[in-house]
């Protein structure tokens, strides 16, 4: 389950990313197409590591801030598209961003770099 959820997420920031390109480009209606694909793989995401965090508790910090990724994800893409300051949900995007990677790779099933 945790190769699905490592997927599922490095997935939804390829297509963020993709999102953001698009509507730089003016590609206004593929922007909207690779969105609304965006949104189905939050819930894929919130989906695999909802299965994560029956397997262990410790996760639940990990959730909230995973959550709190996308909200910023979201919140990014939504006033990119109304032509408002983004910048501070950049902020909190990249930061949240850090400490889920960091949650996600140093509890039992993650990773050990270090």
């Amino acid at each position: 389950m945790t190769h699905a959820h490592i997927t599922t997420w490095v997935l939804t920031i390829i297509l963020f990313f993709a999102a953001l390109a698009l509507h730089k480009s003016g590609k206004l209606r593929a922007q909207k197409v690779v969105h609304m694909i965006l949104r189905l793989f939050y819930l894929l995401t919130i989906a695999t590591g909802g299965m994560l965090i029956t397997s262990f508790s410790a996760y639940a910090l990990k959730l909230v801030f995973g959550i709190l990724v996308i909200v910023f994800m979201e919140m990014v893409l939504v006033r990119t598209n109304k032509e408002k300051k983004t910048t501070a949900f950049w902020l909190l995007f990249v930061v949240s961003l850090i400490v889920t990677l960091y949650l996600g790779f140093s509890l039992p099933q993650g990773f050990d770099f270090f």
